[in-house]
């Protein structure tokens, strides 16, 4: 029920909880349910697993949030949680920083922003940030390689087995000595809370015969939220088919990696020294993003009214009635937020699964319809169902030997 708004509240209405550790970006979409707000816990919030924008605290600062919210960072390799910063309403510092500070590391926790060169940087200058102390992992199982790579000896340490981890995260200090999360170097993104290699994204598309090359990379809309877009390259002038190559990611990756938007390059734009221009890579727009199928209005009412939730949602013009909602750029939050509002608007008990057993319009309308008519059954059953209660076992049984028909 994590993903479900409307179970959720239920759920904490019955069990009130006291500590909420959540994704930014799903705590996000549940907010933006009607009972959203009665799931928040009575005594700690805390975020991580994604930056937390300023706007977003603000947001939770403005409700009334009865908690303590906390932003914290810390990889799995490093136990978790590592560095935390109170967000609270006297403390916001816009001007110092982009998003709200990954703030100050805990108790026997050591944090580091050092230079390609493993010396620290000063103030205000980004640099790549290793832990150290007892949380610090062992290393990764089976895999020396990769152990030696991000479990490096600590430089300032006496201790010779003394271990600091390379997280290929980069930050930097703020002027009051909080540390801000800047980005990564390395093309890994962290994506509604999951760790997403881009580069095993592409690896994937490769493997498809009409791709020749194949550049994944995260662009946020004007609301800030990320998403996933693939550049395509085929590997002749034959059109290609990105209907094809959505099916052939999906059967192999989970849907959080599975690109959102889709776009075919005759070539991919580069630099002087032969390196991708990423800033020169086009934005998605409806055409590229839209499956190749000839677009078909919606029909009825509800379809109409489906598409126009669809479309507003997905931050699209125009949803046809046969259009696939997750081929449209939608993911399993989103989700959440369409289906909680369909249920507001509808007055119907609607499923999450619904969404995924029938993701166009026609099909969310359809099972829509059915539980209207289901209602309107039972409705009419009702006046009969009571009249039939209120008869006695010998008056049934009179009226079923004198009113029965043969195969009744």
């Amino acid at each position: 029920m994590a993903t479900d708004a409307d179970a959720f509240a239920r759920y904490v209405a019955k069990r009130p909880i006291d500590v909420l550790k959540i994704v930014p970006s799903h705590l996000k979409a549940l907010l933006s349910a009607d009972s959203g707000g009665k799931l928040l816990p009575r005594r700690h919030l805390i975020m991580g697993g994604e930056a937390l924008s300023w706007e977003f605290a603000d947001r939770l600062l403005e409700i009334g949030a009865p908690c303590r919210i906390v932003n914290h960072y810390g990889p799995t390799e490093t136990t978790v949680g590592s560095l935390v910063y109170d967000v609270s309403r006297g403390d916001r510092r816009r001007g110092a920083s982009r998003t709200v500070p990954i703030g100050r590391p805990i108790a026997n926790t050591e944090v580091y922003l050092l230079d390609e060169h493993l010396q620290p940087v000063p103030l205000g200058v980004s640099g790549e940030l290793y832990i150290g102390g007892v949380g610090v992992a062992a290393g990764y199982i089976g895999r020396p390689e990769l152990t030696a790579e991000r479990f490096i000896p600590h430089p300032f340490s006496s201790n010779p087995e003394a271990r600091l981890y390379k997280t290929g995260d980069i930050a930097r200090y703020v002027a009051d000595g909080n540390v801000e999360f800047l980005g990564r170097r390395d093309h890994q993104i962290k994506l509604r809370g999951f760790r997403v290699e881009l580069g095993e994204i592409e690896s994937t598309l490769s493997m498809h015969r009409v791709v020749r090359e194949a550049l994944v990379v995260a662009r946020e809309d004007e609301s800030g939220d990320k998403h996933l877009v693939a550049y395509v390259v085929p590997a002749d002038d034959s059109h290609t088919d990105l209907d094809e190559l959505r099916r052939f990611t999906r059967e192999r990756l989970p849907e959080y990696m599975v690109p959102a938007a889709w776009v075919s390059l005759r070539s991919l734009p580069l630099t002087r020294n032969g390196k991708v221009d990423r800033d020169r890579l086009p934005a998605p727009d409806q055409q590229h993003a839209d499956p190749g199928r000839a677009f078909e209005a919606p029909l009825t009412d509800v379809e109409q009214a489906v598409a126009a939730l669809w479309a507003q949602v997905l931050k699209r013009e125009r949803v046809g009635r046969h259009d696939n909602f997750f081929e449209l750029g939608g993911h399993s939050l989103l989700v959440t937020q369409v289906v909680s509002r369909l249920r507001s608007e509808f007055q119907v008990d609607l499923a999450l699964r619904t969404m995924f057993e029938h993701p166009t319009v026609a099909g969310v309308a359809l099972a829509i319809a059915q539980q209207h008519a289901e209602r309107d059954e039972r409705d009419a059953l009702g006046p009969m169902l009571a009249e039939l209660e209120e008869i006695s076992d010998e008056e049934a049984e009179r009226l079923l030997k004198t009113e029965a028909r043969p195969n009744d």
